[in-house]
């Protein structure tokens, strides 16, 4: 990557997707911060470095509090906003809240092969009925407190990438599995939205999200040849397009 000309000051936040960390966008941050990028990543609260604070009471809110909390505490004036698969829902509801509390903070959203809900939608919505009722059952031994991370060969990870993430991944908070999602969607839609898509192998629980980002106006489009976790698999590729990104923010 080329270094950044004085790109306003305009940070990235990065919200990692279920089961993951900060520590998922490793490869990324130092690419990005050599790029002269301002560049943060929150673990939300329950998983990663902070799964001791696992509770029955996080939930959707708890996640969106975490990512405006960080927003907050760095005092960050203008940012563009990075989802990924799960972060979807989150980005979605702090994008929600920023445009009435600081409008003009978001300057892009970056939905990274992530859930796209419409307004009264849960995370679950758009899943198969095998897929809800496996992560229902899986929540059951926890009761219902959470659910276990499936093997990252699932995200196209293998060999010594796969083993990596195996070994960092942390069950999910399940309450927020099924809890909907309450925003103004012409409100979030006034932000401009990227979506990248992982095509290689595809994810099947974002298949709805690749055809809505193709349906509805609005929406740019990126297509990786990659799998489901590109901050490990390829993250020069995708550090690239975050910041080109930011530079037109």
């Amino acid at each position: 990557m080329t270094a950044a000309t004085d790109p306003a000051k305009t940070a990235i936040v990065l919200v990692h997707g279920a089961w993951h960390g900060a520590w998922c966008w490793s490869r990324v941050l130092p690419l990005l911060r050599s790029a002269g990028v301002d560049i943060h990543a929150v673990t939300l609260t329950g998983v990663g470095e902070r799964a001791h604070l696992l509770s029955p009471t996080i939930n959707l809110d708890t996640h969106i509090q975490d990512v405006i909390g960080l927003i907050e505490a760095e005092e960050l004036q203008r940012v563009v906003l990075v989802g990924h698969s799960y972060a979807g829902m989150v980005i979605t509801g702090v994008a929600d809240r920023l445009q009435v509390e600081r409008p003009g903070l978001l300057a892009h959203l970056v939905y990274l092969d992530a859930a796209l809900p419409y307004p009264g939608d849960s995370w679950s919505s758009h899943h198969s009925p095998e897929t809800k009722q496996a992560r229902i059952d899986a929540a059951q031994p926890s009761g219902g407190l959470s659910f276990p991370p499936p093997d990252a060969a699932l995200f196209g990870l293998a060999d010594a990438d796969r083993d990596w993430v195996n070994r960092r991944q942390t069950p999910q908070p399940f309450r927020l599995y099924q809890q909907p999602l309450d925003f103004d969607a012409a409100r979030v839609a006034a932000v401009p939205r990227t979506f990248i898509d992982c095509t290689q192998p595809a994810l099947a629980t974002i298949a709805p999200s690749r055809v809505r980002v193709r349906s509805e106006s609005g929406w740019n489009v990126v297509e990786m040849a990659t799998g489901h976790d590109p901050m490990v698999s390829e993250p020069a590729a995708l550090s690239q397009i975050l910041l080109d990104v930011q530079r037109r923010a």
